[in-house]
C-alpha cells in the first residue's frame, strides 16, 4: 500500500543542523546571542512547516556534544535559552499535538534542565502527531558508543551471542530506531558537512546544504528543500529499472 507521503513523495522524517545563528548575528553588530533567540523563531516555524506537510518525524541538532568546547559564556547562555525554550513552548507543543523527544547524554545537563526535559516529554509523550526529536548534548559517535555498550552488556551477561549481531540489532540499539530512516537531511549556513549529527540514520538519506543563515530559513527555504528531494530518484544500492519495476508493480 502506498502512503500519502510516498505519493507525494514528502520526506517521513527529516533531519535539521541548524547552522548560522552567530554569523547572522555578527553580520548586523549584535553579540551571538542574539542570532540564537531568532534562531528559535525559524524553528517554530519549521515545527509549524513540517506539521502541515504531514512530516512524520523531525530531528533538529541543538547542541552537540562539540559545543561544550565553545566560549564558556556562549555555552551557558545555550544552556539556558533551552531552559526557557523547553517552558515556553512545551504547551504549545501539546496543543497542536506534537511529541517532543530529547535525544543525547543527558546527563551532562545541570539537574534543573534534566527535571525539565522530563517534564516536557511526559506532557507529550501520548501525542499522536509530528515527533519532534531535540538533539542536545549529542553525537552520532556517542550514540554508536551506547548502543555498542548494551549489546556488550547483553553479550556479556550470555543473553546474546556475538554471531547474532548484524545491524537490525544495532539498529535497535541506536536512538530513534522506532522512527522511520531520515530520508532528508537539511544543513543551514553553507557548510557541506554533517558534524557528527545521526551518523547511522543518515546513511541513505539524501543531503541538503543551502547558504541560508538559521535564521532567515522560512517556510519557502524548507519547500525548495522538499522541492528538490521529490525529484531525487531513490535507489538504496538497486538499479534505475528495479526501482521503477518496484513503483510500477506498487500502483
Amino acid at each position: 500500500m502506498i502512503t500519502l507521503n510516498q505519493q507525494t513523495k514528502i520526506p517521513q522524517h527529516v533531519a535539521i543542523i541548524m547552522d548560522g545563528n552567530g554569523r547572522w548575528a555578527q553580520a548586523r553588530g549584535k553579540h551571538r546571542v542574539f542570532g540564537h533567540k531568532h534562531g528559535v523563531k525559524s524553528l517554530r516555524k519549521a515545527i509549524a512547516f513540517a506539521s502541515e506537510k504531514r512530516i512524520q518525524a523531525l530531528t533538529i541538532f541543538a547542541f552537540s556534544s562539540e559545543n561544550w568546547q565553545r566560549p564558556a559564556q556562549e555555552v551557558n547562555m545555550l544552556m539556558e535559552l533551552f531552559f526557557t525554550v523547553l517552558g515556553s513552548e512545551i504547551k504549545k507543543l501539546h496543543k497542536h499535538n506534537i511529541k517532543l523527544k530529547i535525544i543525547g547524554e543527558l546527563t551532562g545537563f545541570s539537574t534543573r534542565l534534566q527535571k525539565k526535559v522530563f517534564e516536557a516529554e511526559k506532557m507529550t509523550e501520548d501525542n499522536t502527531g509530528l515527533v519532534l526529536n531535540v538533539a542536545a548534548n549529542y553525537g552520532g559517535r556517542w550514540d554508536i558508543t551506547q548502543a555498542t555498550k548494551k549489546i556488550a552488556k547483553l553479550v556479556a551477561a550470555g543473553e546474546l551471542d556475538c554471531n547474532d549481531i548484524d545491524e537490525e540489532l544495532v539498529s535497535k540499539a541506536i536512538t530513534l530506531h522506532k522512527l522511520p530512516a531520515v530520508d532528508l537531511m537539511i544543513r543551514t549556513g553553507g557548510d557541506h558537512r554533517i558534524s557528527n549529527f545521526l551518523l547511522w540514520q543518515l546513511a541513505y538519506a539524501e543531503l541538503y546544504f543551502t547558504d541560508v543563515l538559521w535564521p532567515d530559513f522560512d517556510a519557502l527555504s524548507f519547500q525548495h528543500a522538499l522541492d528538490l528531494f521529490s525529484g531525487k530518484e531513490r535507489r538504496f544500492g538497486q538499479t534505475s529499472e528495479q526501482v521503477s519495476l518496484k513503483n510500477t508493480e506498487s500502483n
